[in-house]
């Protein structure tokens, strides 16, 4: 399977290393209460390296304890950056809401590729990081494990 080429925009160290700075919270679209998915895996190390974690996902009403939220502008908080565990094609709508709700980042997955979502976030102001692991680049930046 052929892998689309990314702009090297979307994959910034400048950015990445900001974000995983100065972020506190994040939205993770996606979330999965399966501890074998991906976005539970990632978002529970969000947890314990002391990040805020809303957990968007409209088929479950709580994740870990946390409510569960149905989309980005039922949060209501602050988020810095929206990590997105959805198919490419549900990326722009995603994107129009982080910008609706005034969101710091979009953050798309290992394999989430959407130029036209990375486009609108980052008309919309906000830093886009695509086709990266939020968990992985924490743990290089940060130096947690």
């Amino acid at each position: 399977m052929h892998r689309a080429e990314i702009d090297p925009i979307w994959q910034d160290l400048t950015v990445i290393e900001r974000l995983v700075h100065e972020s506190r919270t994040v939205a993770v679209v996606g979330l999965s209460p399966t501890p074998t998915r991906p976005s539970h895996i990632v978002a529970s190390y969000l947890v314990k390296s002391g990040l805020r974690v809303f957990p968007v996902n409209p088929n479950i009403a709580t994740w870990e304890g946390l409510p569960a939220f149905t989309s980005l502008r039922d949060i209501g908080e602050p988020v810095d950056i929206v990590d997105v565990f959805r198919r490419p094609e549900f990326v722009p709508e995603i994107a129009e809401e982080a910008v609706e709700i005034g969101a710091g980042a979009l953050w798309l997955q290992m394999g989430v590729i959407s130029e036209p979502g990375a486009r609108i976030a980052a008309d919309g102001g906000l830093d886009v990081v695509m086709d990266r692991c939020l968990r992985v680049e924490h743990r290089e930046v940060a130096g947690w494990s």
